[in-house]
């Protein structure tokens, strides 16, 4: 007997099978063979070409700044990857939402799995926890870690010079500063270090075999419930304590965990491969690097093009449309997934001449999304503006006649990330 399957039980069982195939890609990773089940059009937000957006992302911007792309198993998302979409999409909290119930609703991912903080939350959850968390992100306050962020680069740099051969910039010198920085933020054991690096590094890379990024969220928020236990019982000086003694009870330890869980991971590894990959592109412009050494007034607006060219973190936090909604002359039906291609937007015709490609004196109209847009834009964009703004002047002042220890050719980029990185930057320093 023929066997005929109703249209609303066909989209049951495709949507349960996409279920149990995303719940096996955060419990055994994205390998090679997952990746080809994956559309092009996906992929192509993640690839480059060295420092560069691989050029099919321009060419289907020009076409189709706004499209659809199917994902397997009957399931559909969007992709932006224009300027001005993009930051409609970002800018638009009525229009757009980032909780985390959505992810756990298309993913087959359980509720309490979410990791909380400002990313998964929306309106008024997320403006309560962005009303505590904002104050300690302020100039005034941030201030207070100038001497140290100045003191661990010069640490580093220190222990570069003690080296013998060659030193990997990413291991010496990238990585360090955020971590210690953020550890020196929120007060946590600097014994702690190396674990709280792979913490927010785990949930990033789609090869990142056994540990899939859900895991790794758990395993960050199940730490940070332990600090916080400890913050609470004394509070220290760092941004937990602060908000301890200041907030008490008004925020709870959950909440307290997901906020510092954030911060780890909108600040380390998005700032590290920042360091690493504009360390790069001095290397490979050395009028510019000489510029930096001789003048502080090149620091700032070099550190702004950097942010805007490199765009490390490559795509936006997802987005579900909460109606029908129109971008770009395109209408996303209510409930879709959109993704923004931060790294295309950055390098759109429409908001940057000349192809995107590097230039320190380029005065763009309008504000790179680097660090996103909206509501959600990076609570500590300037934290990282300081520790970039400390970290490159004091190493080409330090090292002016550092050169890459292996050919271009060699380097290697990470592949497939949400954040863009470069797995190691062997320089000699002399």
């Amino acid at each position: 007997m023929e066997c005929r399957l109703t249209t609303t039980f066909r989209s049951r069982l495709t949507a349960r099978i996409g279920r149990t195939y995303l719940s096996r890609i955060q419990k055994y990773g994205i390998g090679s063979s997952t990746v080809r089940l994956l559309p092009d059009d996906l992929l192509m937000m993640l690839r480059r070409d060295g420092l560069d957006p691989v050029d099919r992302l321009a060419r289907t911007r020009a076409k189709r700044p706004v499209h659809k792309v199917s994902l397997p198993f009957g399931m559909d998302a969007w992709v932006v990857s224009g300027y001005e979409e993009s930051k409609a999409v970002l800018g638009s909290a009525d229009g757009f939402s980032t909780d985390f119930a959505h992810l756990a609703t298309n993913a087959g991912v359980a509720a309490e799995q979410s990791p909380g903080g400002l990313g998964f939350n929306d309106p008024p959850v997320h403006t309560r926890l962005r009303r505590i968390l904002t104050p300690e992100f302020t100039m005034r306050r941030l201030r207070r870690l100038t001497p140290r962020i100045d003191a661990i680069v010069e640490e580093r740099l220190d222990a570069m010079e003690a080296a013998r051969g060659p030193v990997d910039l990413v291991q010496e010198f990238a990585l360090p500063i955020p971590s210690l920085t953020i550890c020196e933020l929120l007060g946590v054991p600097y014994e702690d270090r190396s674990d709280f690096q792979q913490l927010a590094m785990d949930r990033f890379d789609l090869f990142a075999g056994t540990t899939a990024p859900f895991g790794a969220m758990s395993e960050s928020l199940e730490y940070f419930r332990g600090v916080v236990k400890a913050q609470r019982e004394k509070p220290g000086d760092g941004l937990l304590g602060m908000i301890v003694r200041e907030h008490g009870d008004d925020v709870d330890d959950e909440e307290l965990a997901g906020l510092a869980d954030g911060v780890l991971t909108g600040g380390f590894e998005t700032t590290a491969s920042t360091i690493a990959l504009g360390s790069l592109v001095l290397l490979q412009n050395r009028d510019v690097l000489e510029r930096i050494r001789h003048d502080d007034a090149m620091t700032a607006p070099f550190v702004e093009e950097v942010l805007r060219y490199l765009s490390a973190v490559q795509i936006a936090f997802p987005r579900f449309a909460r109606r029908d909604i129109e971008i770009g002359g395109v209408v996303i039906p209510e409930g879709d997934m959109v993704l923004c291609s931060l790294s295309g937007a950055n390098r759109d015709a429409g908001y940057v001449t000349d192809d995107g490609r590097f230039d320190p004196h380029r005065t763009p109209s309008g504000g790179h999304l680097a660090f996103g847009h909206g509501i959600h834009r990076c609570v500590g964009a300037e934290l990282a503006r300081m520790e970039l703004r400390t970290a490159y002047p004091a190493l080409v002042r330090r090292f002016p006649g550092m050169r890459l220890a292996v050919p271009p050719q060699d380097l290697d980029f990470r592949k497939l990330s949400i954040v863009y990185g470069i797995e190691s930057l062997p320089v000699h320093l002399r």
